[in-house]
């Protein structure tokens, strides 16, 4: 199986890598159009703001690349921000594969924001990317910025109110939360994006 990670200049990238290497895959970093075509699996990981994250999608060529994937796509953090349709994030067209918006925290809530640290998911719906998952399971999250909920929601997460943390339409998923620094719920995830 051939996993590529997108090289859209996350930080997080060494961090998802060696965690898919624990599970005993070796994904390459690429920004190649012809690699990432020819992919099984893409993952857009990212860390960073809205706006320089599509420019570098731009730069790069990948625009039109990312919106005619077929095989399944996973996006983490700002990854999964950027298949949706608009952020909030210095007012960003993100590639539109998830109908969905991208908005900051309510200043008004008392809460801290960035939203940072252990936070438990609530399991919306089944879907072989949650295979394994009851519920109260906790992830690490570290993100201003969130996506409502809505039909692509499959799991939610409350920080001041209830926000999507994982979510999918057709071939494209999205983890608002770090996979690779969510210890055994992480990994679990992870696999089970690369059994899909």
């Amino acid at each position: 199986m051939s996993v590529v990670l997108v090289d859209a200049g996350g930080t997080n990238i060494g961090s998802v890598r060696y965690a898919l290497q624990r599970l005993g895959v070796e994904a390459s970093l690429t920004a190649d159009p012809a690699t990432i075509r020819a992919a099984d699996k893409v993952i857009l990981p990212g860390v960073g703001a809205a706006g320089p994250g599509m420019a570098r999608l731009h730069q790069l060529g990948l625009v039109d690349l990312m919106r005619s994937l077929t095989q399944p796509v996973l996006g983490v953090c700002l990854g999964m921000q950027l298949l949706c349709a608009h952020s909030e994030e210095g007012d960003t067209e993100c590639l539109g594969l998830i109908p969905a918006p991208v908005r900051h925290f309510p200043r008004d809530a008392g809460l801290p924001v960035p939203h940072m640290g252990w936070n438990r998911l609530q399991v919306e719906r089944a879907h072989p990317l949650l295979a394994g998952l009851s519920g109260g399971e906790q992830a690490y999250f570290v993100h201003s910025y969130a996506v409502p909920l809505g039909d692509y929601s499959l799991a939610t997460t409350d920080y001041g109110g209830p926000f999507s943390a994982v979510i999918a339409r057709d071939n494209f998923h999205g983890m608002q939360f770090h996979p690779e620094r969510s210890a055994a719920v992480g990994a679990r995830l992870l696999k089970n994006f690369l059994d899909l």
